[in-house]
């Protein structure tokens, strides 16, 4: 049944195995701006999602005194009777802009629950968050007057490749160092020419998961540049390994003579003085190491670079091994994250679900890409006589907060894991111990967690819609802008401070409403940003939605 001509009087219908969002008469502008999707069956237990274009927001600024303003925004508002609403405007699709003393909202009575009501605050939207005027601009998006200056907010239909492609001009514009793809900064807030690229702490972690986003495109497009665009980031995460001057060791970091020199950590200089590197490497870098190795050696035509990738990892288990399941520096000692060894284990519960899974999925990926029968006898030994399989299920057992980087370090190592393991008695283990992980992810919405979790449970019933949507509403704008959303009424609060005694909330957010983060940030924290000092590389949009794709949990663009 084609969903444009069924029946005029239901915004949803059944038929079969498809559900298809249905536009009310004389709103075609709507059945595009509506989260439209189309569910069909798949081989998952859940249904895919048919993606569709979606109207993304783009703001452009005006001074007050710009010409290209419509006149109508200069005049003055007829003050309303009471209430902090100082501005309203009908868009063309029938919604309404409101503007407050404190930002400005958008209401569509004919859209999904949770498109309802969209709030737009901070620099990412508004030159300040004091709305003197509005003029809808005939294509369902508004020009806002403030203060202290003016801004077009765009609602364009477009589709998530095409958001994917704006993503990847910004990655090549302003984040790509060496091949090394991470945040950078912004000398003038929100001035993308003042770009400076810089060392980071992670700089292994974040381009592996650019990387891998990459290697997924690739395996769905067959692009030459996604292609080319995996080989650079793994060369510069193999150069990782090779610079720090002690084979099986990667630094965290590194920079070339010349470059601005880093702030705080270990750093160390080369023998031939040409590179500066950061050591005292973490568990965040061999979890990123390991993802893309099994990741680039499944997925890349590329045999010469996959014989580099099997030769480091070797080289890097060999060491975690050979040091008893420690990570083990240039002065002898285990780094302060580097350990997986049982009695380090023992004496950090805290640590112990995670690190055990990591070890595994370490074992399990060694022994895919080399096929090496030492790893998987060693993993086949860590997992049963050491009892990590037993230990990665009990996390809400021995951890004591929350801490959403750990669930960035447990979902990549067990996506490894899901895809290499076809023992059943260790899935069933494995499986038990991503339930727990999953019993405070599932509220998130998170689309990576999410397609992870349904590698590794098929069956599970989970909310692939919602994590689509987060899709959709990850902003355009990686710039990361303060935002403050704790003055709203329509939030209910958690009644405990986060670990770092930040306000948390218990409503979950469209990401184009708070901070941009990464996914290993807490989602619930909804004031934050860095005044507008830094930009996101938006790897985290990239990972899932080419892993999306690539696993069928996505079809379409």
């Amino acid at each position: 049944m084609n969903c444009s001509t069924a029946a005029r009087n239901r915004n949803y219908l059944r038929n079969g195995f498809r559900r298809c969002w249905v536009a009310p008469v004389g709103r075609a502008f709507a059945a595009i701006f509506l989260f439209a999707v189309v569910l069909t069956q798949s081989l998952h237990a859940v249904e895919s999602v048919r993606l569709n274009p979606y109207p993304q927001k783009l703001t452009t600024f005006y001074r007050l005194n710009d010409s290209a303003l419509p006149s109508a925004l200069r005049s003055n508002v007829v003050p309303l009777p009471v209430g902090n609403l100082t501005a309203t405007a009908r868009a063309t699709d029938g919604a309404f802009w409101l503007g407050t003393t404190q930002g400005l909202m958008r209401l569509d009575f004919s859209a999904p629950e949770r498109d309802v009501r969209q709030f737009f605050g901070g620099r990412r939207y508004l030159p300040d968050d004091q709305v003197r005027q509005l003029v809808a601009d005939g294509q369902g998006g508004v020009w806002v007057r403030t203060d202290t200056g003016a801004s077009h907010i765009e609602l364009k239909p477009m589709t998530l490749v095409q958001k994917a492609e704006h993503f990847e001009q910004r990655v090549r514009a302003r984040h790509d160092r060496y091949g090394l793809v991470a945040t950078s900064n912004l000398r003038v807030a929100g001035d993308v020419s003042s770009n400076q690229q810089r060392d980071d702490d992670n700089d292994g972690l974040w381009t592996a998961m650019y990387a891998a986003a990459e290697c997924f495109r690739y395996a769905e497009t067959k692009s030459p540049e996604a292609l080319a665009n995996a080989q650079k980031s793994i060369e510069a995460i193999l150069f990782l390994e090779e610079v720090a001057g002690r084979r099986g060791f990667p630094a965290r970091s590194y920079i070339r003579k010349g470059d601005p020199m880093p702030g705080g950590g270990e750093w160390h200089w080369t023998k031939d003085g040409q590179y500066y590197w950061k050591a005292d490497t973490s568990s965040d870098e061999i979890v990123g190491h390991f993802f893309i190795f099994g990741i680039a050696y499944d997925l890349l035509p590329d045999e010469p670079l996959k014989r580099r990738i099997v030769e480091t990892c070797k080289r890097i288990m060999d060491h975690i091994i050979d040091h008893g399941y420690y990570l083990v520096d240039l002065d002898g000692k285990p780094t302060r994250w580097g350990y997986w060894a049982p009695e380090a284990l023992m004496r950090d519960p805290e640590e112990r679900a995670l690190n055990s899974m990591q070890l595994l999925s370490f074992l399990k990926t060694a022994a895919h890409v080399t096929g090496d029968a030492r790893y998987e006898k060693e993993y086949q030994k860590v997992a049963k006589e050491l009892n990590y399989a037993d230990w990665l299920t009990r996390v809400n057992e021995f951890r004591t907060e929350m801490n959403y980087s750990d669930e960035e370090l447990a979902m990549l190592p067990y996506y490894g894991l899901f895809q290499y393991e076809k023992d059943p008695a260790l899935l069933k283990a494995y499986r038990r111990g991503v339930d727990e992980w999953w019993k405070n992810i599932q509220r998130e919405d998170c689309p990576l967690w999410t397609f992870i979790y349904l590698t590794g449970q098929p069956e599970a019933n989970v909310d692939l819609l919602s994590a689509a949507r987060t899709l959709y509403r990850m902003p355009m704008d990686t710039i990361e802008w303060s935002a403050k959303n704790s003055h709203r009424a329509d939030i209910k609060w958690s009644p405990v401070q986060d670990r770092f005694g930040r306000r948390e909330a218990l409503t979950l957010l469209p990401p184009d409403e708070r901070p941009v983060m990464k996914w290993n940030g807490n989602p619930f924290v909804l004031d934050g940003g860095s005044g507008g000092h830094r930009e996101d590389d938006g790897a985290a949009f990239l990972l899932p939605y080419w892993m999306g794709r690539h696993h069928k949990f996505l079809l379409g663009e």
